[in-house]
C-alpha cells in the first residue's frame, strides 16, 4: 500500500511541529507531498515537498489524499471550503472557525465520502481518556459539579507582538477563550457534557496590549441540575491548572500532574438519606490513579485521521464536534458583552452579530520585528 499524501497548508510554528511528527516517523505510513506558504520553507525543501505559495493550487495539484490545515483562524473557512469543494480529505487545526456560525458552514460542505477531523489532541492524553472511562462507565456517579482553574497558560507581550492576527477578533474571534483553552473546555463538555446555561465575565485587555479576553470566568449549569465554574487566563503567573469533577460516588480530581480518585461508601445521596450522624459524612477512599504512559498527541490524531480515511476507523476528533467547545466559548464571550446569561444551543445567528460588530472595527495590528525565542515544547499545557 502506497503513503497517504499529505499536503500542509500554512508553515508556521504549528504546521512544522507537524511535519516534524511525519519525518520522524511517528505518523505512518504518511508523506508529506506538497506544501503551502507565502514564501518557501527550508524543511518542506527538506524532504522534497513541492511548494505552493497559493492554497488552491496546492489543493488542486492532485497531489495530496488528504489536507492539513494549520494557518491563523480567519482562513479556515476560505481554504476549508475550498478543499471540501474538491472533495479532498480535511484536517484543521483548531478552532473549526471563528465562530459557531463559520464552522457550521463547514459542516454542511462536508461530502458523504470526505473525512474532516479537527486537532483537538488533547483527547488522547492519558490523564483525560482515563477521566472519560471513569465517567463514562458511572464510577463516580451522577454529575453534581465541575471545576477547572486553568491560568496557566501564561504569554508575555512578545507572544503577540510577533503576530499580526493573534488576539484580535478579526484574525481569531477571540483570545484565550479561542486559542488556548479551546482545548480545555473541549475536554470539559468531551468528559461532562454540554451545560445548558452560560453566564460569562471577562476581561479585554486587561493584561496585555490586545482588544481581546486574556481572562475569562464562566459560570455552566447542565441538564441534570448540577453546575460549573472554568476560569482561564493568560496573564497570571504561576498559573493554577486544577480540574475537578465532582458525582454522586465520588471525585476526580487532576492538578496538572497527579490524577486523584475519591470515592465515597456510600454514594452521597444514599448517605445524606441514611445516616443519623448530624455532622457525618461518607467513608471515603483516596487513590492516586496517574497514568505512567506518554503519548504524542498530534501525531495520534493525524495517524488517526488517515486510518480514517483508508480505514474508515472513527474519528478521535470529528470536525462536528469542534462546534461544541466553540459554542462554549462564543457563549462566555456573548454573556460578558451583553452582561447576560445564555442559553444553550446557541443561537449561532445571534452570535455572528454580535461578533460582526466588534469585526468592523478590529484590524490585523502591525508585526514586530523583534525576534522571539521560540520552544513549542513549553506551549503545551
Amino acid at each position: 500500500m502506497s503513503d497517504f499524501r499529505l499536503g500542509v497548508v500554512g508553515l508556521g510554528n504549528i504546521g512544522q511541529q507537524h511535519i516534524k511528527h511525519v519525518i520522524n516517523g511517528d505518523v505512518k505510513n504518511c508523506t508529506v507531498t506538497a506544501v503551502a506558504s507565502r514564501a518557501p520553507n527550508e524543511l518542506a525543501q527538506s524532504i522534497g515537498a513541492q511548494h505552493f505559495t497559493c492554497y488552491r493550487a496546492l489543493v488542486d495539484s492532485g497531489l495530496c489524499d488528504g489536507v492539513l490545515v494549520a494557518t491563523p483562524t480567519m482562513e479556515h473557512l476560505e481554504m476549508g471550503l475550498y478543499v471540501l469543494s474538491k472533495g479532498i480529505h480535511l484536517l484543521m487545526e483548531k478552532p473549526i472557525g471563528l465562530s459557531v456560525a463559520e464552522g457550521e458552514q463547514l459542516l454542511a460542505a462536508v461530502g458523504p465520502k470526505q473525512v474532516f477531523g479537527l486537532m483537538l489532541n488533547q483527547r488522547v492524553s492519558p490523564v483525560f481518556t482515563q477521566m472519560k472511562n471513569l465517567i463514562d462507565t458511572g464510577v463516580i456517579g451522577e454529575l453534581q459539579r465541575t471545576h477547572w482553574t486553568m491560568t496557566n497558560w501564561f504569554r508575555p507581550e512578545v507572544y503577540f507582538q510577533v503576530s499580526d492576527w493573534r488576539a484580535t477578533w478579526h484574525g481569531e474571534g477571540g483570545g484565550l477563550l479561542v486559542n488556548q483553552c479551546i482545548h480545555n473546555v473541549d475536554i470539559l463538555q468531551w468528559l461532562c457534557g454540554m451545560p445548558v446555561f452560560i453566564q460569562g465575565f471577562c476581561g479585554f485587555g486587561k493584561y496585555h496590549d490586545i482588544e481581546v479576553e486574556d481572562e475569562a470566568t464562566a459560570y455552566f449549569e447542565y441538564p441534570n441540575g448540577a453546575t460549573g465554574v472554568f476560569i482561564g487566563s493568560t496573564g497570571e503567573s504561576p498559573g493554577v491548572n486544577r480540574l475537578e469533577i465532582v458525582g454522586d460516588k465520588g471525585m476526580l480530581s487532576f492538578d496538572g500532574e497527579r490524577l486523584t480518585l475519591t470515592l465515597n461508601a456510600p454514594s452521597t445521596s444514599v448517605y445524606n438519606r441514611e445516616t443519623k450522624d448530624m455532622f457525618g459524612q461518607p467513608e471515603k477512599s483516596v487513590q492516586d490513579i496517574t497514568p505512567t504512559e506518554d503519548v504524542n498527541q498530534h501525531a495520534v490524531v493525524i495517524n488517526n485521521f488517515i486510518e480514517a480515511t483508508l480505514n474508515q476507523q472513527s474519528l478521535i476528533a470529528p470536525a462536528e464536534e469542534g462546534i461544541k467547545s466553540l459554542s462554549i466559548a462564543n457563549a462566555i464571550l456573548w454573556s460578558a458583552w451583553t452582561k447576560q446569561g445564555i442559553v444553550l444551543p446557541l443561537d449561532s445567528g445571534g452570535y455572528q452579530q454580535a461578533l460582526n460588530k466588534k469585526l468592523v472595527h478590529s484590524r490585523l495590528r502591525t508585526k514586530s520585528n523583534v525576534k522571539a525565542n521560540i520552544d513549542m515544547g513549553a506551549s503545551y499545557r
